[in-house]
């Protein structure tokens, strides 16, 4: 990697969309240079996909908070286990495998407060491996970058 590879991804995390033609203008680069290095980047894995940015609000997500979690045995099925729970929540955008005082963090999206408390109960408080949830609700989101 180089600097022109590093402000190719600058361009394209600001604008995954961008044409090819605008992106070598911005870049200083013939358009077919920057498609190649694009190409390179993503055969590299270092661009590993596009997505857009959706308006959760508009999708009718209005109700967005960070649980962690903590589990009752230290052992990989347990983390095996509820990973594979996690995975088929839709509810659960993120899941992080953490260091600390709890294993798991996730960011949770639902439409409102009773939804939140019907998927800590019925979900996450069912799991038999799960020991400990804190809830931390966002009030706010004043800088998000996430694509």
């Amino acid at each position: 990697m180089d600097g022109i590879d590093e402000r190719i991804l600058q361009e394209l995390t600001r604008d995954g969309r961008i044409s090819n033609l605008d992106l070598a203008e911005r870049i200083g680069l013939s358009p077919s240079a920057c498609l190649r290095r694009v190409a390179a980047l993503e055969r590299q894995g270092r661009i590993r996909g596009y997505r857009a940015i959706l308006d959760r609000g508009a999708m009718g997500i209005g109700f967005v908070a960070y649980a962690t979690v903590g589990l009752n045995s230290h052992t990989k099925a347990s983390q095996e286990a509820f990973e594979r729970a996690m995975a088929v929540a839709p509810e659960v955008v993120e899941c992080h495998n953490i260091t600390g005082s709890v294993e798991y963090l996730l960011r949770i999206e639902v439409t409102d407060l009773p939804a939140y408390k019907a998927f800590h109960t019925d979900v996450i408080g069912t799991l038999p491996q799960v020991n400990a949830i804190t809830s931390y609700v966002v009030m706010g989101s004043p800088k998000d970058e996430r694509a």
